[in-house]
């Protein structure tokens, strides 16, 4: 039965300083090199969460892009977390899922963050990822979106769940830190699937604290890991033997109502 190694690394960011924070996380990407399979980074890894657009937002050719397809050529594992995209005239929060082939799916953030601005300075995206790797299925996505749950709901096609594995990359503050842990646990009891969240630590450019408590939790809602306050990187590996357990003993997703996402 396969597993899948996943590997959360919870960090400080340089605030808007691109340069400092693609050097930081190579030196944390290195030593995973044989260990893991799959890279994750935190929401806007390589500036914070900043609204400067216009001056940080680069194409999809441009250096951050580059920097996330070598680093997965060079380590040989799949790397995902969101960086600032510009298209045209509009800017994506975009999370990259890089192969080590050098090819790439992206997800656009859909729900933006309009209480801190993300609104006016972003376009939302209209389109899930669901990527799969050794027998997984992910599905892909970004901070606020785990305040939806239609969003991320299961659903079953010929009877199989979509998906085994949702992950959330974040900058989400402490001070709702609550808030956080509590939904992610929903979304993998209500989903049957394990959940990662990812989350930065320290404080950013607008005196915000955050305080990680990244997490990995089994599709019973079992927290398999958490770590608060101090940076870490923990690789998990995930089971599908457990995740069919589940559902099988549990077969709630037969019940689940039928709906369909719309743009």
């Amino acid at each position: 039965m396969s597993t899948l190694a996943i590997s959360l690394i919870q960090s400080s960011l340089f605030w808007e300083d691109k340069a400092a924070n693609l050097l930081h996380f190579e030196k944390q990407l290195i030593p995973l090199q044989g260990k893991t399979q799959v890279a994750v980074l935190p929401e806007l890894f390589s500036t914070g969460f900043s609204m400067q657009t216009a001056i940080l937002a680069e194409p999809m050719e441009g250096p951050t892009v580059q920097w996330m397809r070598s680093m997965a050529q060079q380590l040989q594992l799949i790397l995902t977390g969101s960086i600032m995209i510009r298209e045209g005239d509009l800017c994506f929060n975009r999370l990259l899922w890089v192969l080590p082939s050098g090819e790439l799916g992206y997800y656009d953030k859909r729900h933006l963050f309009a209480y801190a601005g993300e609104d006016r300075h972003y376009q939302s995206g209209h389109r899930r990822l669901i990527a799969s790797v050794n027998g997984f299925r992910i599905n892909l996505q970004i901070c606020y979106d785990l305040r939806f749950p239609v969003w991320a709901r299961q659903q079953c096609h010929q009877g199989s769940p979509e998906y085994d594995i949702l992950i959330y990359v974040a900058n989400w503050p402490a001070r709702r830190r609550l808030a956080w842990m509590t939904l992610l646990q929903a979304r993998a009891i209500e989903n049957q699937c394990y959940v990662v969240g990812v989350n930065r630590v320290g404080v950013d450019g607008h005196e915000i604290d955050h305080s990680g408590d990244s997490m990995v939790i089994d599709p019973l809602g079992e927290i398999l890991f958490t770590q608060t306050k101090d940076p870490c990187i923990h690789t998990a590996n995930l089971r599908k033997d457990r995740l069919q357990e589940c559902r099988q003993q549990f077969p709630f997703l037969r019940e689940a109502d039928k709906f369909e996402l719309k743009k």
